[in-house]
């Protein structure tokens, strides 16, 4: 049974978004921001969501999810830009029910 859930995003002009996200097609976070063009072509999961890229950088800004990365999630923002206490690779994050009101920002381009 398909649930939607509600993502709250703001993107790089610091405009604000409120899109829905689907729970049962396996997508994460990049593709998400990818599917509502969101971030201009090619500045957004340049590597596929391999976390190798950091193109898909993104600011937490509320408490739905852990700020704890896994190490090749760690490995990669230690050599990105604009990181902060609370970045996360977009393409690490899964698009399920718990992240219903999920809330964030997509980083400055790389």
């Amino acid at each position: 049974m398909q649930q939607d859930i509600t993502i709250k995003i703001t993107d790089r002009n610091g405009v604000k978004h409120e899109v829905q996200a689907p729970t049962d097609m396996n997508m994460n976070i990049m593709e998400l921001i990818r599917a509502y063009e969101l971030a201009e072509e090619g500045t957004i999961g340049v590597c596929g969501g391999m976390a190798m890229c950091a193109s898909c950088q993104c600011y937490v800004l509320n408490d739905v999810i852990s700020l704890e990365r896994n190490p090749d999630e760690e490995a990669m923002l230690w050599e990105a830009y604009h990181v902060k206490e609370n970045s996360r690779l977009g393409c690490q994050i899964p698009i399920t029910p718990e992240i219903d009101g999920l809330e964030i920002e997509i980083a400055p381009e790389q």
